[in-house]
């Protein structure tokens, strides 16, 4: 081997040994259950992993780690064991915080930001995949702005900008931290996409604001127009009038929602939101927050060749 890939290794090595070693004392294996009649009252419902985000015991993980479940056991990295309560779960980002009597000062690890993550740039996953609490598995980010659909009852998301990872991720690794190299967490791990590849939720401003709803409320407050639709190209002599290359072509209208009641029709193009141009479902999806709901919002669409504007004002999306 030559002198320059040794040292290469060791770089290597060296960071991913650093960020296990920052990491594994902050992530946790959980087991989670629901109360149920027999002697001990306990069934399990589902394993997985989560990661301590404050001192004093609250936890991040994913939803549906804990779906179903009312309570569990967080086992940490020196052997310890903690009762945990869920605090919230948000099935639509697929996040979830728990809360561990932290009894003493916990270690917390640093959230980072996904938006500043590079393909190819050093990834390292800390969880419990297969019930091995405390493993380690390092690889790339694969690929950026992968979308995961989400679905909870009769309501439907598309998270966006998920990462794409080829560190090895199993059945119990959902809910533990995706770590760049300085060993911030940028992502929530969730799921396999086929051999070799992993998914996470990023940690951005969106995922922030969730995080700290979840904290607050216990759940996530969206708002909600009812409609079924996809990025559609404006034809080329109107792209070029209005300087915007696509809208959302609405495919389905929910009947009493309140796209419903705003006119919106099957057909529509819808080229601008409240002031804000829309190309596709994640820009609509951005608009859709908590402080929208109740609230008139205009919405500009093309419809059979011509300009319209349409009032609506958005309901809140059934949990």
């Amino acid at each position: 081997m030559e002198e320059r890939e040794r040292e290469a290794l060791d770089a290597y090595s060296s960071v991913v040994t650093w960020v296990a070693e920052h990491l594994l004392p902050r992530v946790v294996q959980l087991k989670v259950g629901k109360r149920a009649p027999g002697r001990d009252g306990w069934r399990q419902t589902g394993t997985g992993s989560g990661v301590v985000i404050t001192p004093d015991g609250y936890l991040l993980t994913a939803a549906h780690v804990v779906q179903g479940a009312d309570r569990g056991v967080a086992l940490f990295s020196d052997g310890s064991e903690r009762p945990a309560e869920i605090v919230g779960r948000d099935p639509l980002s697929d996040l979830a915080v728990v809360r561990v009597d932290a009894g003493t000062h916990l270690e917390a690890a640093r959230l980072g930001d996904a938006d500043t993550l590079r393909v190819g740039q050093l990834v390292v996953a800390v969880g419990s995949p297969l019930g091995l609490a405390g493993s380690v598995t390092a690889g790339v980010v694969s690929a950026l702005g992968r979308s995961l659909a989400t679905r909870n009852g009769a309501g439907a998301r598309v998270v966006e900008n998920v990462i794409q990872t080829d560190a090895t991720l199993n059945p119990g690794n959902s809910g533990g931290a995706l770590a760049a190299s300085n060993g911030e967490v940028v992502g929530i791990n969730t799921a396999m996409a086929g051999i070799g590849l992993g998914l996470a939720i990023p940690i951005a401003e969106t995922t922030r604001r969730i995080i700290a709803s979840l904290l607050h409320d216990g759940r996530v407050r969206r708002a909600w127009l009812g409609i079924a639709g996809a990025r559609r190209p404006l034809p080329p002599r109107v792209a070029r009038r209005l300087g915007q290359a696509a809208g959302i072509g609405v495919e389905e209208v929910v009947a009493s929602s309140p796209a419903a009641a705003a006119g919106l029709r099957s057909g529509d193009l819808i080229l601008e939101v409240d002031g804000h141009v829309v190309q596709d479902s994640g820009d609509l999806q951005r608009l859709m927050l908590d402080e929208a709901i109740g609230r008139s919002m205009r919405i500009r669409v093309l419809r059979l060749g011509e300009l319209a504007e349409l009032q609506a004002v958005p309901a809140e999306l059934a949990a």
